[in-house]
């Protein structure tokens, strides 16, 4: 026995330059029929959420597949795969496709290499599918914005969850950001770690989708916008809190990336807070309010 529901859309034109449209949705448990063999026109993301099953690629390697995993189907790559005899088991999958899929895939969100991901957990992944499934309800106007916007959710929730990385608390990223700020070379950063510059640039790449280079050049130029906007501290200053002892060097590299010069962007923003911004990240079910706090 098994249940499904799934649901499937057409977004139009406009739509589709949003980057990412959802072409449908599906929630399935059970001992559900096999898939394939087949070849679709664009991505799935299937989610499996307990149970066991399988996947044969095209050359007819089987993947052993236990929940919790992700099961990553590409346009033109034939796929067939199925749960294990017995119960079954929980999928849920999202269809679909666009332009930001080769950016996604540049960052590694999504691997055409790895069909069978295994996760750490399913319960954000599954939370944005139940975003999509609520807002594909019969003549819901909003429905190709709400469920773009609820796969870019569902990549993130996915890349966050695989178990062959440490996601936010991965302790090489969170040494590289605590050290963004010193005036080291990626081949000096590396030796910090003691890594060749390859097997840095490998291990970044896996766990932030960029090279070490691109990694602590947003961190510095995140910091420096912040300095530019909450301080008056002069561009040179700012250049130095940031890692750079040359102050013009500095300004051509903050323009060519950011598209506008420090003291045009300063002046952009218009504003200037004693102190600088708070480090702190508001806590979302307490954020800041003037005045008392509703009672509950």
């Amino acid at each position: 026995m098994y249940h499904t529901w799934m649901r499937y859309f057409t977004p139009g034109p406009v739509h589709h330059r949003l980057g990412l449209v959802c072409l449908g949705v599906g929630l399935q448990h059970g001992a559900l029929p096999t898939v394939g063999p087949r070849t679709l026109d664009h991505h799935v993301a299937v989610v499996i959420s307990a149970g066991t099953g399988w996947y044969r690629t095209p050359d007819h390697h089987v993947h052993t597949v236990t929940a919790p995993a992700l099961i990553q189907l590409l346009p033109g790559v034939p796929h067939h795969y199925g749960a294990a005899p017995g119960p079954g088991w929980d999928e849920s999958f999202v269809d679909f496709t666009g332009t930001a899929v080769t950016a996604y895939t540049e960052l590694g969100y999504i691997d055409p290499d790895r069909p069978v991901l295994p996760l750490t957990d399913t319960t954000a992944a599954r939370a944005a599918v139940t975003r999509i499934a609520r807002a594909a309800r019969r003549g819901n106007p909003h429905l190709e914005v709400e469920t773009s916007a609820a796969v870019h959710e569902l990549l993130v929730a996915l890349r966050r969850s695989r178990a062959d990385t440490t996601g936010d608390t991965d302790p090489l990223l969170h040494a590289l950001a605590r050290d963004a700020f010193l005036p080291l070379s990626v081949a000096q950063h590396a030796a910090r770690h003691g890594m060749t510059p390859a097997e840095l640039r490998t291990a970044v790449r896996r766990g932030a989708g960029c090279s070490p280079k691109d990694y602590l050049l947003g961190i510095r130029l995140g910091r420096a916008k912040e300095l530019l906007a909450a301080t008056e501290l002069p561009v040179a200053a700012v250049a130095r809190r940031v890692g750079y002892a040359d102050p013009a060097y500095f300004s051509r590299l903050f323009t060519r990336r950011v598209g506008t010069a420090p003291v045009r962007f300063r002046e952009r923003q218009g504003m200037a807070v004693p102190g600088g911004w708070s480090s702190t990240v508001p806590d979302p079910e307490h954020p800041p309010v003037i005045g008392p706090r509703p009672s509950a």
